[in-house]
């Protein structure tokens, strides 16, 4: 698996993984300059809407090691912003593991919880989880 990976992201690298809805993020942290690729592409032309690559770059801004990592994931499911937001959860796990006390941290910041809210199942008898058929009086 590592064969397929360019040469600045071989070596030993920090793992952690983010989820939101149904998006799932696989993030590597390798040492570096601060590259970004997510699913083979680089990161400003994946996540295209700034505030989304500054929501990704959260956690290593609120610990001041923005340029001091390459990352690289593999992103899937959900829309742009649920990936964003599991990339951002991945990134901060993989801090976690690489530096235990960087914990306290990123957890004043709100990037270690991950959102539980997903879509509602549909129930039988209504037309979506909540929405009841019409009702006529006449």
């Amino acid at each position: 698996m590592d064969e397929a990976l360019p040469a600045q992201f071989k070596g030993k690298y920090h793992y952690g993984t983010g989820r939101r809805k149904t998006a799932t993020a696989r993030v590597r942290l390798y040492e570096g300059k601060g590259q970004m690729t997510i699913n083979d592409k680089p990161a400003t032309t994946y996540l295209n809407p700034q505030h989304l690559l500054d929501m990704v770059m959260a956690p290593l801004v609120k610990i001041g090691m923005k340029d001091r990592f390459d990352i690289s994931v593999k992103a899937m499911g959900g829309g742009p912003v649920s990936q964003a937001v599991a990339i951002q959860l991945g990134i901060a796990r993989a801090l976690v593991k690489m530096d235990e006390s960087l914990k306290a941290t990123l957890r004043a910041g709100g990037h270690l919880t991950r959102d539980p809210r997903a879509k509602e199942r549909k129930k039988y008898g209504l037309k979506r989880a909540r929405r009841a058929p019409q009702f006529a009086k006449r």
